[in-house]
């Protein structure tokens, strides 16, 4: 019976999937990344690491320790390990997306973006901190909290009730439930459009894009869910509203440790707050920059390419983000999961992996320097300004 067990954990966490080459030889498949992708679950709890961290040394500078890794060491990672372009077997796909193993692993990451919130901000208030190490520390969980709304990104594009739920819970984290409502059927549809304001324009800086994004989408994210439930017959506030739901959960998580913890809770969690959803502005801002669908003879805009979005095969980025930087495959099939997202030839490229890029971003004169010159250079645009979605 033991040895039954342990064979059935190798099979779990080391599958093979048998792939008929020509003439009818048979080949294994193997995922080189399937227990890497184990990164994007523990990432998350970074916060603690900091606070671990703290504990251990005893100087509040180490508390910086994480967000310098995530800033400096990833994009340095990035560029040690390079890209990975592989993509799997087509012929495997069905049976790798059906595979437990990788929806286990996003469904396991959701409570431990809980437990990071909740242990930074009864650290930070119960602990003898400077503002300087205070400030640190909710802002690490802001990043961490800006990695929730990727999780939910993952599970919020399928069709289970499960991995909608899932979805719902880790939006919570950050107060961002209305993002699966406005990405699935808002962003989705106007992604590289003028009408899309989560799609950046060229020559339109983070900041300017974060004035312009953060409230577009929340005003179209409640336009969708409106129209969504009188189709159904059903009032804008109303148990059925998706957003809402998420709201509550957040509404008793938040609302729970600000009396547990007083004002100086309300005050991390702002910081918290405002941080996580700076981190899912900085995403938006890089994976379409300057792209644009055309339209066709009838006004209306051609169905989103690979060629539409910002692309990155960059490993260790990738691995600490469920493969979110595949975002060419993502858009042009969003039911397909992290797993099994491809890389294609001719697909504009991002220069490093997206932790680099944020960084690259928040200086936006590097970040014109940089990727203007790129954008560009694009086969597909040739340096034709009507084929750039730009700023007037």
């Amino acid at each position: 019976m033991i040895m039954r067990a342990v064979g059935s954990l190798h099979h779990f966490l080391f599958r093979e999937y048998p792939v008929k080459h020509g003439q009818g030889e048979q080949v294994v498949f193997r995922d080189k990344k399937r227990l890497w992708w184990l990164a994007s679950v523990f990432y998350p709890l970074f916060p603690l690491y900091a606070i671990g961290l703290y504990l251990i040394i005893g100087h509040e500078a180490a508390l910086l320790i994480p967000l310098v890794l995530s800033y400096l060491g990833v994009p340095l990672l990035d560029y040690w390990l390079g890209e990975d372009s592989s993509n799997p077997p087509e012929e495997i796909v069905p049976e790798l997306e059906d595979d437990l193993y990788y929806r286990l692993l996003t469904w396991v990451t959701v409570p431990l973006h809980y437990i990071a919130l909740i242990g930074s901000a009864v650290f930070v208030v119960t602990a003898n901190l400077s503002i300087f190490g205070w400030v640190v520390i909710a802002l690490t969980a802001g990043l961490a909290g800006g990695f929730a709304v990727n999780t939910a990104h993952e599970m919020g594009h399928k069709r289970t009730r499960l991995d909608q739920w899932f979805a719902r819970f880790a939006l919570a984290v950050p107060w961002y439930g209305h993002f699966s409502i406005e990405h699935n059927f808002g962003h989705h549809k106007h992604v590289a459009t003028p009408e899309d304001p989560a799609s950046a324009r060229m020559g339109e800086s983070i900041y300017r894009f974060a004035l312009r994004e953060i409230p577009g989408t929340f005003v179209r994210a409640w336009r969708i869910e409106k129209t969504r439930l009188a189709r159904r017959g059903h009032a804008l506030f109303t148990w059925r509203n998706e957003i809402l739901q998420s709201y509550a959960i957040s509404l008793v998580l938040q609302g729970g440790l600000v009396l547990a913890l007083g004002w100086p809770g309300l005050i991390f969690l702002i910081i918290h707050n405002a941080f996580a959803w700076f981190q899912l502005t900085s995403a938006n801002y890089i994976e379409h920059y300057g792209l644009l669908r055309q339209k066709d003879d009838q006004g209306q805009y051609e169905r989103c390419q690979p060629h539409h979005s910002w692309n990155s095969n960059h490993v260790c980025s990738n691995l600490l983000l469920f493969h979110l930087e595949r975002h060419s495959d993502h858009h042009a099939h969003p039911q397909r999961r992290y797993q099994s997202l491809r890389d294609f030839e001719d697909v504009p490229r991002l220069p490093s992996g997206y932790f680099g890029m944020y960084l690259l971003a928040y200086f936006p004169p590097l970040w014109f320097k940089v990727m203007d010159a790129k954008l560009l250079a694009l086969p597909h645009v040739r340096g034709d300004l009507s084929l750039i979605n730009r700023s007037e």
